[in-house]
């Protein structure tokens, strides 16, 4: 009989390429999600598939999709654009979402992995970070409805595996990237592919020398996995640890893209990191997992859906 899996947030970005990944692997997948910033075209293609289910729900309400091996909780708004302004509804995903999966994973005895961020580590004093790092969160700050969303996530968790005796993973999911992303995520990568592409001026914040670390979506999701068969119940970075500047990302973009766009500089945003990358000694060591593709091969591998994304969004505009 093949293993169920429950992945909420299916139809988001990281959502459904977990979808593709579990049915490639045999797994019966039901993914729910109540398309506040999901969208159905990125699982239409999954629609045909016999042993793929979607429900439009709720998570913040009790549900119950039926018996589960596997519960992934990827349910969140996760680009600034959107926590910033669905923030209500993050911190309710983080709370009583989170609490409703752990339920369901309770009552059926299924592992249960959570995606959380190296939000959770917010302005580090520490570098790179390391899962033992406690965080430089502003917990009142716009960006705390996600931040604070998130660690309370891993909280309740963490209280669910030693109360109850879940059987819990936490992800620490660095920038990720690839086909999928909304072209007005708002963070780095989509920004700078569609003002490329479109030909307009790439805006970076403060002076660029800010860092983030990029992972290619198929990478990530390979390591989300990996820890899924795990026996690991703390913290795992699963995230990339080659690190750039804002500025040289945006450079790169330009070259690969072929754009004639210059860069404009703008206001560095309240409590953005000035650095970020992930010491992922952990992951490489219990899960035998590291990244394997480069950023200029994602962002070639990337190129044609920003493309056609891009288009499309013209196309509409006319």
């Amino acid at each position: 009989m093949k293993p169920r899996a429950l992945v909420t947030g299916g139809a988001g970005f990281l959502g459904s390429h977990l979808c593709d990944a579990l049915l490639a692997e045999g797994y019966s997948v039901v993914a729910v999600d109540n398309l506040l910033t999901g969208r159905l075209s990125i699982i239409e293609h999954l629609r045909r598939e016999g042993n793929f289910e979607f429900l439009q729900l709720d998570i913040n309400r009790q549900f119950d999709c039926g018996e589960v091996n596997y519960v992934f909780h990827l349910a969140s708004p996760a680009s600034p654009v959107d926590y910033m302004i669905h923030g209500i509804e993050t911190l309710k995903v983080g709370s009583l979402g989170t609490l409703h999966v752990l339920e369901i994973a309770q009552k059926y005895s299924a592992k249960y992995l959570v995606s959380s961020t190296s939000e959770c580590y917010g302005d580090p004093l520490e570098h790179p970070q390391k899962e033992t790092y406690w965080g430089n969160v502003n917990s009142i700050g716009p960006r705390s409805v996600y931040d604070e969303a998130k660690r309370f996530t891993e909280a309740l968790t963490m209280a669910y595996n030693r109360y109850h005796g879940v059987d819990t993973r936490i992800a620490r999911i660095f920038n990720t990237y690839g086909p999928r992303m909304q072209l007005n995520d708002g963070r780095v990568i989509p920004n700078f592919m569609k003002q490329a592409l479109r030909g307009d001026d790439l805006t970076v914040y403060g002076d660029g020398t800010q860092t983030r670390s990029f992972c290619y979506v198929r990478d990530e999701i390979e390591g989300l996995l990996r820890l899924t068969e795990s026996n690991e119940h703390f913290p795992v970075n699963i995230g990339n640890p080659d690190e750039f500047t804002i500025l040289e990302c945006a450079h790169r973009v330009i070259a690969i893209t072929g754009s004639q766009s210059r860069i404009r500089f703008d206001k560095l945003p309240q409590d953005d990191p000035k650095q970020r990358r992930p010491d992922i000694t952990k992951a490489r060591t219990l899960l035998g997992w590291e990244p394997k593709i480069p950023l200029d091969a994602g962002l070639r591998m990337s190129l044609d859906y920003f493309r056609e994304a891009v288009a499309s969004e013209a196309a509409l505009r006319a």
